[in-house]
């Protein structure tokens, strides 16, 4: 029986690892912490958001790249990211903004249920094993007894990327691709929050949500909820929009979305009386506190002219200073080139190594599209990788 090593126990490797089972190769998978799926398992801690109900070719769109993605998001799209949950035990349920969750919104039961599942298949967990690059034709794992050097017919990585480093994707694995000639981009924050320099006065709105709002970063824009943190501006508004804020554009923000220009310039001209200019804005704008401390933190001064005031609060101009730092990011972009890899993913400088998930060259915004792309990278890599050893050993 041909033998195959999965390094790492996100959704890709284990993925990756049912498919070498299902194949009839003898698995085994190594992870470089003392258990499994812990980066999953954070994903899951806030509600576990599997996938979007949405077609493929739309679920495509939001990937960047999309084109090497296309045909493994095709052989395992979003209706198939449900089935696979349901088949082990999980049932899903559709949000009102699209996002699919089991109904019990964690991770560990469809995690824990995952793992029966491999193990009744035979695929073997090894903890504690840190994949530290080839000596010749081996494969060296540092354990705690010391260095192994192993022999598998296929090897499938699934290193993650550079993020949450705690949880094991610290982008180590970098050096050893290099090594063996693989070009790799650097690594970049994304589905991140942005750094602002606060006012004191602002210390009582941390921690409230901005909801609705509308945000416009270039040519993108998107209308959900954000956070004041003390650290910044985060939440899944910005993460949509974080590409192109990395990437240069300016932040403008619609504190009242549902409101149009000429319809607030003419709530606005209405006499406020003895009323003040906060109390104003909360009953003809319709802004909450925090809305209107922002308006305020990011003016140089409050227009009094209403038409003014209402550009103003459509396109408040945000005064960000960049990403917050790359660990602390739910994803990262850079990675692995895709000219780095065939079609079949697997490494075009070393034959019978395969890769999947995050530590590849791609980014997607939250919602379900990093977990359904890395089990389909996952999937599509195992099957290959299965194929690859039936025809060389």
């Amino acid at each position: 029986m041909a033998e195959a090593l999965v390094i790492g126990s996100g959704p890709a490797g284990l993925m990756a690892a049912e498919a070498l089972a299902d194949g009839g190769l003898a698995v085994t998978v190594a992870d470089s912490k003392p258990s499994f799926g812990r980066k999953f398992l954070m994903a899951g801690k806030s509600g576990l958001n599997l996938t979007m109900a949405e077609g493929t070719e739309a679920f495509l769109h939001k990937m960047h790249p999309s084109a090497p993605l296309a045909p493994m998001l095709r052989s395992f799209g979003p209706e198939d990211v449900q089935d696979f949950s349901r088949a082990l035990g999980q049932e899903v349920f559709t949000g009102s903004s699209g996002r699919v969750f089991p109904l019990s919104m964690k991770a560990s039961p469809l995690l824990r249920a995952w793992l029966n599942r491999l193990s009744s298949q035979g695929v073997r967990f090894e903890t504690r094993w840190r994949w530290q690059g080839w000596e010749g034709r081996n494969t060296v794992i540092e354990t705690q007894d010391g260095l192994r050097h192993l022999t598998p017919d296929v090897l499938v990585l699934a290193l993650g990327g550079a993020s949450w480093s705690r949880l094991g994707s610290d982008g180590a694995w970098v050096a050893h691709l290099q090594k063996i000639g693989a070009r790799t981009l650097p690594f970049q924050p994304a589905n991140m929050g942005f750094r602002v320099a606060w006012s004191a006065h602002m210390e009582k709105h941390f921690g409230r949500p901005l909801k609705p709002i509308a945000l416009r970063a270039g040519p993108h824009s998107t209308t959900g909820e954000c956070v004041i943190s003390r650290r910044g501006l985060e939440g899944s508004a910005v993460y949509t929009v974080s590409r192109a804020l990395r990437e240069g554009a300016p932040l403008e923000l619609d504190l009242a979305p549902g409101l149009d220009a000429a319809d607030l310039a003419a709530r606005l001209a209405r006499p406020r009386g003895k009323a003040s200019l906060n109390n104003h804005l909360r009953k003809a704008a319709r802004l909450d506190p925090a809305k209107i401390a922002l308006l305020r933190e990011w003016s140089d001064r409050v227009p009094d002219d209403p038409a003014a005031l209402a550009g103003r609060i459509k396109a408040l101009p945000a005064q960000l200073q960049g990403p917050r730092p790359l660990d602390e990011a739910i994803s990262t972009a850079g990675g692995l080139s895709w000219d780095s890899l065939d079609e079949n993913l697997m490494l075009r400088e070393k034959a019978g190594v395969f890769c999947a998930g995050e530590m590849l060259d791609w980014e997607a915004p939250t919602g379900g599209y990093l977990i359904s792309a890395c089990l389909a990278t996952g999937l599509w890599a195992g099957h290959r990788a299965a194929q690859w050893a039936q025809t060389h050993t």
